[in-house]
Formats: structure tokens, sequence, C-alpha cells
């Protein structure tokens, strides 16, 4: 067996250990290969291991890639943060953006849906999660939350978009037991708008409003799982570490 192929058996293992402890399906959490900085040939490998998602963080990198990989039935995840003059080309590539952080994004990619419905294009609706921003550093991006309330009720009046639940990046920490405070906040955070929105969203049982918790990485996706995560995006711990 491949390297690759090796690390997504452990990886998956991982997974299903650390569900198990929290009482949970393995078969419930939804793997995100983060394929970013990574060549086609190396997504494709990946694909015919039985990966079926995968998370990029740039659109100009995944516009280089995609002509290469257009015959891979995979689903495509904008997983970085994105900037809303590139929103119109981001809705045409992925199938999802997991990192909705405004008002203004969420409607730029909506509008940019609209004009794609009335050319005939055939792509109508695109799925996205709210980024919530947990950590004070600079460098980390996500809404206040504060301000999570009224930019989920604005997204849900957006025809075009798909609101499937939240996403975080906490810091990073060679502990990552350290991290699980940042996960337990967002499960908490979704669990609040539930209980604040849910006479006018949840469906019959409630589970299907925000029902995604997109959260943990290859360092820390574990405790992720066991706090409740839904997806988690795992990168160097599939394709090894990456080169610069």
């Amino acid at each position: 067996m491949s390297e690759l192929v090796t690390n997504l058996a452990r990886v998956r293992e991982r997974m299903a250990r650390a569900a198990a402890r929290a009482g949970r399906n393995h078969e419930d959490i939804t793997l995100v290969a983060v394929s970013k900085t990574r060549p086609a040939e190396t997504i494709r490998e990946a694909y015919h291991a039985g990966v079926r998602h995968f998370g990029e963080n740039r659109v100009q990198e995944w516009e280089s890639k995609q002509a290469a990989l257009s015959d891979v039935d995979a689903t495509w995840q904008l997983i970085g943060h994105l900037q809303s003059n590139k929103a119109r080309r981001a809705a045409g590539l992925f199938h999802s953006v997991d990192s909705v952080d405004s008002v203004a994004l969420a409607q730029k990619l909506n509008s940019a849906l609209a004009d794609m419905a009335s050319e005939g294009s055939g792509k109508i609706s695109l799925g996205v999660l709210i980024e919530l921003r947990v950590s004070p550093e600079e460098t980390k991006t996500g809404v206040e939350e504060e301000d999570l309330p009224a930019l989920v009720e604005a997204v849900l009046t957006l025809p075009h978009l798909e609101l499937r639940g939240l996403m975080c990046v906490p810091p990073f920490f060679d502990d990552p037991e350290k991290a699980r405070p940042f996960f337990r906040r967002l499960r908490e955070a979704r669990d609040a708008l539930r209980s604040h929105l849910g006479s006018k969203f949840l469906r019959p049982g409630g589970e299907s409003f925000l029902a995604e918790l997109s959260m943990g990485m290859s360092h820390d996706f574990e405790v992720a799982i066991e706090e409740g995560a839904t997806q988690v995006r795992v990168g160097s711990a599939i394709f090894g570490a990456r080169t610069a």
C-alpha cells in the first residue's frame, strides 16, 4: 500500500475510536481531505482510496487544478477565507463555501448564483457554513459570536444559499486537549441558535437545523469529534507534511 493509503486508514481508525468514546456512529462524521498545495495526481490517489470530500483554501489554486480533475466525482469545498471580490468565481467552482463570515459575502454569493440560474447554467444553489471566530488572534477570521444570530437569519433569507451549519478554526496547541473549549464553544453556539431561532426554522425533531459542525484538523480532530464535530478537515495526517 502507498503511504497515503496507509495514512488514510490510520485517520479513519482514529476517527472511529474517537466516535466510540463519545458514543457516536463514526459513519455520521465526514472526512474532508485538505488538498491545498497538493497536486492533482495526489488528490486523484486519495479519491481512489475512498475520499469523497476535499477542502481547498484558495480560489486561484483550485482553478489551476480543476481541469485535471474534471472527471473526479467528488465534493469540492472552499474552507479558506473568501474575499468578497472572489465570491462570484467561488460560487461557480465549489459545492460549498465553508467560511462565510459576513452578510455582504453571503449576498454576493447569492447574487452570483441568481445570475447563473437566470443564464441557465444549471447551478442554482450552494451549501454554506458560517465561520465563527473563536480565537482573538489577528490571523483568524469569522463572525463575532454576538453577531452570529443576525448573520444566520440573514443567510436564511437568501434563496440560493443552503445554510448547513457552523465552522471554526481554534488556535494551534501542541496539546490537543487545549482546543477542546473552542470546539465546545462552537457546539454550544449552534445549540443556542437552535433554541433562539427554533420556532422559525426547526423541523420536527430539531436536529436538521445547522446540523453540520466543521471543526478539528490533523492534530486535534479526535477531540473535535468528542465535542460533536460532524466534519473534520484533515490534511497532513493523510498527505504528509507540506513542503515549502
